[in-house]
């Protein structure tokens, strides 16, 4: 189910609040209570109501969900009491259970990938597979990676039956993240407390995220979707590169505002997942902003057992190479996700290379920004794109190497007023509002009695207005549902 749908938000939302909170209500009473404690009613309205969202997306995969969490559950069962019997048979249990969880990503994910290389290297025709994969089943296997390990290293216990099936199926993050680490999630099971200032907090990330989705990412994506790639002039190629940037920004930080707005109302405190990326002055900077559950799952799983930095420069440039193409192979089965991959880590790698330099650190801000957000724009064309043929070719337009004979629109049609308002605010938007004075101004103001309503008032008018861009749209998909 998308969230940016009426079904959810006039159908599915309401009746999730309206069933948690009478069931919270009720649990507060003297005789209900501790009945309603005792068989975790809470927990499994949650995940009920879960399982319904993701049967909604995708009626098939909600039955292998279940097989798989009960098997993922009884994976963390075995290391638990292998490590009570033998440390070795832990160990062993434990290795087995991430590559069988591992080996389902790759199945669903890689087989038409691995056939098409083979096919390539050797000159075969194998046929490719009709594999559909689960719906976010890349973010799915690294919350199940993050259950075994967490198990395994004793960073938290296995829980229930329930507490897997409520970590790996929760509704506000199954299909698109944030990728909260059982570690961090497990303590709010038994934590979480419904407070109104966290109420309220949940409802403006809400509406937030919806501003962000449907009145800038949604028509930066309709715009994009009338462009003919067959037919551009320069103009509208950078234009079109801008716009994609801007759209996968707010898409992605739009749906992340809504899953944790979601979690909040449910007494669930997620850490946030974008911190004003594009203010970065260097690609190392840009992947601490950038879907920061991400970054922590690959350094708390990845980098630090590699190493991390402790073992010298070469080993750790080496780790954060490793890093960075695994990166780009979890967000897709291609070569131009790799490459998308390859290029982020080798920046990465060329910044902490030169970081302690004089001329690094004597080259000012501005020029050190406009660097980055460059290679950042021509990266994301490796998303934007299906294979490097058609990034390279849609580069050679930008830079006036190639040029059509013929141009059907100039890009004075695609820009209109409308379109050109809404890039500049995306531009402010992710850019200058996340500066700390603006921030700290706006608390200031916030803090007040008079500047809260004005604030509560104004989201509350973005918040209609999403709606009527929403009712309006014909365009909604979220970008990384595809991951």
């Amino acid at each position: 189910m998308n969230f940016a749908t009426p079904v959810f938000l006039f159908v599915f939302f309401p009746i999730t609040v309206l069933f948690y909170f009478i069931e919270v209500f009720l649990e507060r009473r003297k005789i209900l209570g501790v009945f309603l404690v005792k068989l975790r009613i809470k927990d499994i309205i949650i995940v009920c109501l879960s399982l319904g969202f993701y049967m909604w997306a995708c009626f098939d995969d909600v039955f292998k969900l279940c097989i798989y969490i009960f098997m993922v559950w009884m994976l963390g069962y075995g290391i638990t009491l292998g490590q009570r019997y033998k440390r070795t048979l832990g160990h062993v249990l434990f290795i087995m259970a991430c590559l069988v969880v591992v080996y389902e990503l790759v199945y669903f994910k890689y087989t038409n990938f691995f056939v098409d290389i083979w096919n390539s290297l050797f000159q075969k025709s194998i046929a490719r597979r009709g594999i559909l994969a689960p719906l976010g089943i890349s973010f799915i296997t690294f919350s199940s990676l993050s259950y075994l390990i967490d198990i395994y290293r004793k960073d938290a216990e296995r829980g229930s039956l329930i507490d897997c099936a409520l970590y790996l199926s929760f509704f506000p993050k199954v299909i698109s993240g944030p990728i909260v680490l059982w570690k961090d999630f497990q303590p709010l099971i038994k934590e979480r407390v419904i407070k109104i200032d966290c109420f309220v907090r949940g409802l403006n990330g809400i509406m937030i995220g919806f501003a962000k989705k449907l009145i800038l990412a949604d028509q930066f994506g309709a715009c994009i979707s009338q462009i003919s790639e067959n037919g551009v002039d320069i103009v509208t190629a950078w234009g079109t590169s801008l716009l994609y940037m801007l759209q996968i920004y707010y898409d992605f930080s739009g749906y992340s505002d809504i899953a944790i707005g979601l979690a909040r109302l449910l007494g669930f405190e997620f850490k946030e997942n974008f911190s004003f990326p594009y203010r970065s002055v260097s690609i190392s900077e840009f992947w601490r902003r950038w879907h920061i559950s991400l970054g922590t799952w690959f350094r708390e799983y990845i980098y630090i057992p590699l190493g991390g930095s402790r073992n010298g420069r070469f080993q750790t440039l080496r780790n954060l190479a490793v890093v960075f193409i695994t990166t780009g192979i979890w967000h897709g089965a291609g070569w131009n996700y790799i490459i998308w991959g390859g290029i982020n880590g080798f920046c990465v790698i060329f910044e902490r290379i030169i970081r302690d330099k004089k001329l690094y650190h004597i080259l000012p801000d501005m020029v050190k920004w406009i660097t980055t957000m460059g290679i950042t724009l021509f990266s994301w064309q490796f998303f934007r794109f299906q294979n490097i043929t058609e990034v390279w070719n849609w580069m050679k337009v930008m830079f006036g190497v190639f040029q059509f004979d013929i141009i059907p629109y100039s890009w004075q049609y695609y820009f209109d007023m409308k379109i050109v308002t809404l890039i500049v605010i995306g531009i402010f938007g992710s850019t200058l509002f996340g500066s700390e004075k603006i921030g700290d101004l706006s608390q200031k103001i916030f803090l007040s009695k008079v500047g809260f309503v004005v604030k509560e008032l104004c989201l509350l008018i973005l918040f209609i207005m999403s709606i009527l861009f929403m009712v309006n749209s014909t365009y909604s998909p979220f970008i990384y549902f595809q991951y």
